[in-house]
């Protein structure tokens, strides 16, 4: 296991730069530490696998340092970095039984018959792979070659690092949840540092401790679940965590006031921006906007019952408002008037919170 550094990491596939859309990653600093389960989250295009073929060695950096305990290691071949990777699609030997599939990466090192067998009957037990230990890979499911995928890549011991590049993309989505949860509890009897890539949310908040999440070729903001939901730091993450996704309204400032669609707003931020620099909006999250009779006027475009609750489409001039309302609460018929919560209500300069 190790602590990953990453020292003002910047790449770009382009041997010519014109300009920042060159840079596949335009600048990553970060540290993550010692047995900590790390999820990379964003769009397609962000960095993501770029940055984990850096980590893992297949890429170097155009710019900056990779450290594994404080030793750089920005040029050292992937085989000496001592990480297991388990990739997008299944990486199994169709020919070989399961048990063979599990014990290859020790074989490959030299390690002893006996404590091969050890290791791979403990690691068969934890993925559910004991019964088919002696069956060949071939007659197995995709979520069964995964699993085989998974166990190569916990197998070893004495890797820094382990790391997911969209395993469970291949898995029928009843099969996930399963998956999901085992690699959790994988992480917590192994102990070792993982890194989990994914576009999907609900993968990265239900895996990790900390998500890092990725935006145009950047981390915008490294947190818990629970941070990046109740504080998120750019715009970008209160769009892509949670379903919907947080509110985006530009907004005004002057005289040191608030004003939203002309009505002066309170919000949770101690600060206000220079209302001549960039562009000014507030965030809200749809979970922390209600009806009330002293709110704004809206038009009720579609309300979605979910059962427990209900997810409200309104609009206001041009702009799209979208709410959660409890099962209980009546959506009104006639002149429907919203407001804000003003302590999860924050503003944001050129996407970037301010406080």
């Amino acid at each position: 296991m190790a602590k990953i550094a990453l020292e003002h990491i910047k790449h770009s596939y382009s041997t010519q730069l014109s300009g920042p859309q060159e840079w596949a990653l335009k600048e990553v600093d970060t540290v993550w530490a010692d047995g900590g389960a790390y999820a990379l989250l964003g769009p397609s295009g962000c960095g993501k696998t770029t940055l984990l073929n850096i980590i893992s060695g297949l890429i170097i950096p155009s710019q900056g340092r990779v450290l594994f305990d404080d030793s750089d290691v920005t040029s050292t071949p992937t085989i000496d970095r001592h990480i297991a990777q388990v990739f997008q699609f299944p990486v199994v030997y169709d020919t070989m039984t399961v048990y063979d599939n599990l014990a290859f990466p020790l074989r490959n090192r030299g390690v002893a018959e006996d404590k091969i067998s050890a290791r791979v009957r403990e690691i068969a037990r934890m993925l559910e792979l004991e019964g088919l230990l002696h069956r060949r890979a071939s007659g197995l499911t995709a979520d069964g070659k995964q699993k085989i995928s998974l166990g190569r890549g916990l197998v070893r011991e004495n890797v820094n690092v382990i790391m997911f590049d969209e395993p469970l993309t291949v898995i029928d989505p009843h099969l996930k949840w399963l998956l999901r949860s085992k690699l959790k509890e994988l992480h917590q009897q192994v102990g070792a540092t993982m890194i989990y890539v994914t576009h999907d949310q609900t993968e990265a908040l239900t895996f990790a401790d900390w998500v890092v999440v990725m935006y145009d070729g950047t981390v915008v903001q490294i947190g818990t679940p629970v941070e990046l939901f109740e504080h998120p730091q750019h715009t970008f993450v209160g769009h892509f965590i949670g379903s919907p996704g947080m509110n985006v309204l530009p907004c005004e400032v002057s005289d040191g006031t608030v004003r939203l669609f002309g009505n002066k707003i309170d919000t949770a931020s101690s600060l206000l921006p220079d209302p001549d620099k960039g562009t000014i909006e507030i965030g809200v999250r749809p979970e922390f906007v209600r009806f009330d009779a002293e709110g704004f006027l809206v038009e009720i475009i579609k309300v979605d019952d979910l059962g427990r609750y209900q997810i409200v489409e309104a609009r206001h001039e041009d702009h799209t408002i979208k709410m959660i309302a409890g099962e209980d609460v009546e959506i009104p018929s006639e002149s429907p008037r919203i407001t804000f919560d003003p302590h999860n209500t924050r503003l944001y300069a050129d996407g970037w919170v301010v406080d």
